[in-house]
């Protein structure tokens, strides 16, 4: 942490966003920046720690970092060093642990050779190999055989999961989320097939000391928005908090989905085959995630975290997923208008600013795109 006199920019959140931005600005503009965050770390939903046997624990759940955008690579190789990994993901279904996305291997796994050959032979003559079809789309294409697949892979892996994850049916949901795990037409097995693939070597906290390490950061942690709200009247601010309460819920809360995690320690040196198993229809929890996987440490004992979805309860627990439905989208424009009158004074941004479902890189990405277009030209306003 860095002392600093009064700051032109405070920027509420250490996460992904939150700390791009301030990077940016600090060492771009060689503006004062205050992070302001509400946890006792940075970081965000990003922050690791060592836990049990000196394994880098994830505290909200695994977050494996993947995108297709060199220059979102290049940037954040400036702050860390990369372990190539490709992350796989088996679903207990049917009785058998299988690799999803659902592709190819899966339908070797779960149905008889020929009627396997059958549907693999109609996929690709349907859609071509290699191509990600939604599964909701499959289901409305009319071909008899691959709608008989389309429902036994929406109701053996998709509707539950989706309901345990979002207590909804994945009709209610935004299109969206069922295009978060289309069939895969193709033999990779691998859960994500972006350019780049790979983790921190030293963990996500390790790089985002590194981003904030500038003389104009100054970051206090514990810290409510509330309390600063008043003292640097004069400062621009970034908001990556949930937009809804910035504005102090005038036009109501908008719906989010929690998470509770339990960790489970183990002697043993490697319990799970793959990084994820996932279990959408037996058990409460969605997912257990083997963190050594993940980091790529050896030695004994391990840790896994079980991920159990849950209503969000403001004040009790927190808010990980902005609810993506018809609904939600229209209760959101009211809060996005009061956020074009603040513009030029306060941007909104980041997975709960904007109430958008952001993977990392995407967060990254709207950060560094939001400095180039709006803050940089701001600040000399």
């Amino acid at each position: 942490m860095h002392s600093t006199s009064q700051p032109k920019w405070v920027i509420v959140g250490a996460g992904f966003t939150g700390a791009v931005l301030a990077e940016r600005i600090a060492g771009v503009l060689d503006q004062k920046v205050l992070v302001i965050d509400r946890r006792d770390h940075i970081a965000g939903n990003a922050y690791d720690y060592p836990g049990a046997y000196g394994v880098l624990v994830h505290k909200y759940g695994p977050h494996i970092f993947h995108t297709n955008s060199e220059a979102i690579w290049t940037y954040l190789s400036r702050f860390t060093e990369w372990r190539p990994y490709f992350h796989h993901v088996l679903a207990h279904v049917d009785g058998r642990y299988t690799p999803i996305p659902f592709n190819l291997n899966t339908l070797t796994d779960l149905f008889p050779a020929k009627m396997a050959e059958r549907l693999s032979d109609a996929l690709i003559g349907a859609y071509g190999y290699g191509t990600k079809v939604p599964i909701l789309k499959m289901r409305q294409d009319g071909n008899p055989e691959l709608t008989f697949l389309a429902d036994y892979v929406y109701s053996r892996v998709f509707e539950n999961y989706t309901f345990k994850q979002w207590g909804m049916k994945p009709e209610d949901l935004a299109p969206s989320v069922s295009a978060r795990v289309p069939v895969h037409v193709s033999r990779d097995d691998r859960y994500f097939q972006d350019r780049f693939q790979a983790m921190p070597v030293d963990g996500y906290t390790a790089m985002f000391k590194r981003m904030l390490d500038h003389p104009n950061i100054e970051v206090s942690l514990n810290t409510e928005y509330e309390a600063v709200r008043e003292l640097y009247p004069d400062a621009k601010v970034v908001f990556t908090g949930p937009i809804d309460e910035y504005f102090r819920y005038q036009h109501g809360a908008l719906p989010y989905r929690s998470l509770r995690f339990r960790l489970v320690e183990t002697p043993e040196s490697m319990v799970q085959p793959v990084g994820t198993v996932n279990y959408p229809n037996e058990f409460g929890f969605t997912r257990i995630t083997e963190f050594k996987h993940l980091t790529g440490q050896k030695g004994e004992g391990s840790v896994l975290v079980e991920e159990y979805p849950e209503a969000y309860v403001p004040g009790t627990n927190e808010p990980y997923y902005p609810i993506p439905t018809e609904g939600t989208s229209q209760a959101l424009q009211p809060y996005q208008q009061m956020a074009r009158d603040l513009s030029g004074k306060v941007w909104f941004a980041g997975r709960l600013g904007d109430y958008a479902y952001y993977n990392m890189d995407q967060a990254c990405g709207r950060a560094l795109a939001l400095f180039e277009k709006q803050l940089a030209p701001a600040s000399v306003g």
